[in-house]
């Protein structure tokens, strides 16, 4: 898989409804997670949140989302960051090492993510916020 750009959208308690209409608009293939389905927030009213959805079309648009964690705040009109993804984790590493780096900073540390691949978040000099995720292997097919 190539490395590839996409938005990451955030909203407040409305992302499936939101995904759901981005679908209606471009069409294509729709994934929804929940904090519930990955165990990933203690407020029992947040399971059912959606944590990742990430809409695939057929004409190669990704469009990605998720609601914001009720501890986190929520600006509205300023609401997005950017995604980078792919398998060359060298890659995706320098990336994030340039964008925290020279007056940016770490929201969340290159680590294994609970769904498997190494995931981060930062924001850049200009405040711009940034999610990297390098996706983990794939096991080779069974023979």
């Amino acid at each position: 898989m190539p490395t590839i750009l996409n938005p990451y959208i955030s909203f407040r308690d409305n992302a499936r409804e939101a995904m759901n209409f981005y679908q209606s608009v471009f069409g294509g293939e729709l994934t929804l997670s929940t904090f519930g389905d990955f165990q990933a927030s203690e407020d029992p009213a947040e399971a059912e949140k959606i944590m990742h959805g990430m809409l695939t079309t057929t004409q190669g648009l990704v469009i990605m989302g998720a609601d914001t964690p009720n501890s986190m705040e929520y600006h509205p009109g300023s609401a997005i960051s950017i995604s980078v993804s792919g398998d060359d984790e060298v890659e995706l590493r320098g990336y994030y090492q340039k964008l925290s780096g020279d007056g940016g900073a770490v929201t969340v540390p290159m680590e294994q993510s609970p769904w498997g691949d190494v995931f981060g978040m930062c924001t850049d000099r200009y405040g711009i916020a940034w999610l990297v995720n390098v996706n983990a292997a794939q096991p080779a097919p069974a023979p």
